[in-house]
């Protein structure tokens, strides 16, 4: 039964093709080296890849040009230290324009005022300063409270950025009854518009810093016994408890002038503040390395650049006008989240992914009917047909060629089996088997063509105990050495 299957060629043998190749010692040296040069240069890749920095476009704007100093400053020292985020600084020209950018989704950031613009979609990761709002009337000037601007004229330096505040203003002492008029007035004008009389105060939103300060005092006249009038926002904690973007806020006696000091009180009005701002849907982890560098920018450098002073953490409460960004939150609540808290899932899980995903692919392997027993294997298919050209051999020579066929394939199997490994075990322990076959069957043979056996019959495969076929003996025994 095994001789007639034998004999026959397997057709689905021979059209499949081998799913394993025995590649020789020094080529899968090769191999192995290039796999692992593969795999050492994509992780090289993507350890560059994560070091590579991130930069933002910051859009700034201020009339006097601080604010893109403010954002140079910080941008410089950002790529001298290497720093993993780095900035684009983008002027606006002024601070409603940088706003106008931001809500355009021109820009990552922008450094914006609070009352200015549409800020819907941002989050505030840093302090840069606080506009104070002063309301001066001229040395000598009779009005020292806003009652008395009734039917006067108040120049608004800046303009439209300060619109916010006039409203505000309006709304609160019902300006529009009282005949004030609010002109909008370039910085570079006001000077002018108060010698000339064109309006009787000017309404000035700055920070305190000696540069506005002085800005603030040359705009006027100054004597020996007359400083400008600063006219205080007496319902500053009123508008300031409506919950929107201007706060409470007491002009320090002194400010103008310290001796004597003007004002010669505390001056209740209000500040409103300026933010470093990012939109709300920037990354978390990315927005808080940024405010971990802005904050040490200013640490190492206000000494040096005293524009700095200004940068602080902003209002973490909930409530507060515009919401601190959630990556900013985690860096001054300090629960910003190591490398393990933020890719410790994705190393667990990944392992898992990647075994279930092993082993449904093997599965699916398995169920389309592929399988490595079904490769072919040249040295077994040639073995296989000599049984049937054994039973035709009519001489002695005819016999002792195909001896020598079969000795020439075990001899180049012996060959092979030096440098296969584990998986070639099966494939030679079927070479033996067919190999003992092929044995018994030649000498099967020689005894009929010598008239002392009957013919091939169905127990041609049992052994008969004598061994004619010297060289198939001698492949065959190292066959199974090299299989041991």
């Amino acid at each position: 039964m095994f001789d007639a299957v034998a004999s026959q060629p397997n057709p689905r043998r021979m059209q499949m093709k081998a799913l394993q190749t025995a590649f020789p010692l020094w080529a899968r040296a090769v191999l192995l080296a290039g796999v692992f040069s593969i795999a050492a240069g994509a992780g090289l890749i993507c350890y560059r890849l994560y070091l590579q920095p991130t930069t933002l476009t910051v859009a700034v704007g201020s009339f006097d040009g601080e604010g893109k100093q403010i954002a140079s400053i910080i941008a410089g020292r950002l790529a001298t230290t290497n720093s993993a985020v780095r900035l684009k600084v983008e002027n606006a020209g002024n601070v409603l324009d940088a706003a106008k950018a931001f809500a355009a989704g021109t820009v990552d950031l922008a450094v914006v005022r609070a009352d200015a613009g549409d800020l819907q979609q941002a989050r505030t990761v840093a302090l840069t300063a606080h506009g104070v709002v002063m309301i001066v009337a001229p040395p000598g000037s009779p009005i020292n409270s806003i009652a008395k601007l009734r039917d006067h004229s108040v120049g608004v330096v800046g303009g439209e950025i300060n619109h916010g505040i006039v409203e505000v203003l309006k709304k609160e002492y019902d300006l529009g009854h009282a005949n004030v008029v609010f002109k909008d007035i370039a910085p570079s004008d006001a000077r002018r518009a108060v010698q000339s009389k064109e309006v009787a105060a000017l309404l000035v939103v700055a920070p305190l810093t000696e540069k506005y300060l002085s800005f603030v005092k040359g705009l006027f006249r100054e004597g020996a016994s007359s400083s400008p009038v600063l006219i205080p926002i007496d319902s500053a904690g009123a508008i300031a408890d409506a919950k929107g973007p201007y706060e409470s806020f007491d002009i320090p006696k002194g400010t103008l002038r310290g001796a004597p000091p003007v004002p010669d009180d505390d001056i209740t009005t209000l500040r409103v503040g300026y933010y470093l701002v990012a939109n709300r849907h920037l990354n978390a982890s990315l927005v808080a390395d940024l405010a971990k560098k802005v904050m040490n920018v200013r640490r190492d450098l206000v000494s040096e650049q005293p524009l700095l002073a200004g940068i602080a953490a902003p209002d973490t409460d909930a409530d507060a006008y515009i919401s601190v960004h959630p990556g900013a939150a985690a860096f001054y609540n300090g629960t910003q989240e190591s490398f393990m808290d933020r890719y410790g899932n994705a190393i667990y899980l990944t392992p898992m992914v990647l075994g279930a995903a092993a082993s449904v692919f093997a599965a699916a392997w398995r169920f389309l009917g592929v399988r490595q027993s079904e490769a072919a294997h040249p040295s077994l298919d040639a073995l296989c047909v000599f049984p049937g050209r054994i039973r035709k051999v009519d001489d002695e020579a005819e016999l002792m060629a195909i001896e020598d066929e079969v000795d020439a394939i075990l001899r180049a199997e012996l060959l092979k089996s030096a440098d296969r490994d584990e998986s070639g075990s099966v494939e030679t322990q079927a070479l033996i088997a067919v190999a003992h076959r092929l044995d018994n069957l030649i000498h099967h043979r020689r005894t009929v063509l010598a008239g002392k056996a009957t013919p091939i019959g169905e127990g041609d495969s049992k052994p008969t105990g004598r061994n004619v076929g010297r060289p198939t003996r001698f492949a065959t025994d190292k066959l199974n050495s090299s299989s041991t």
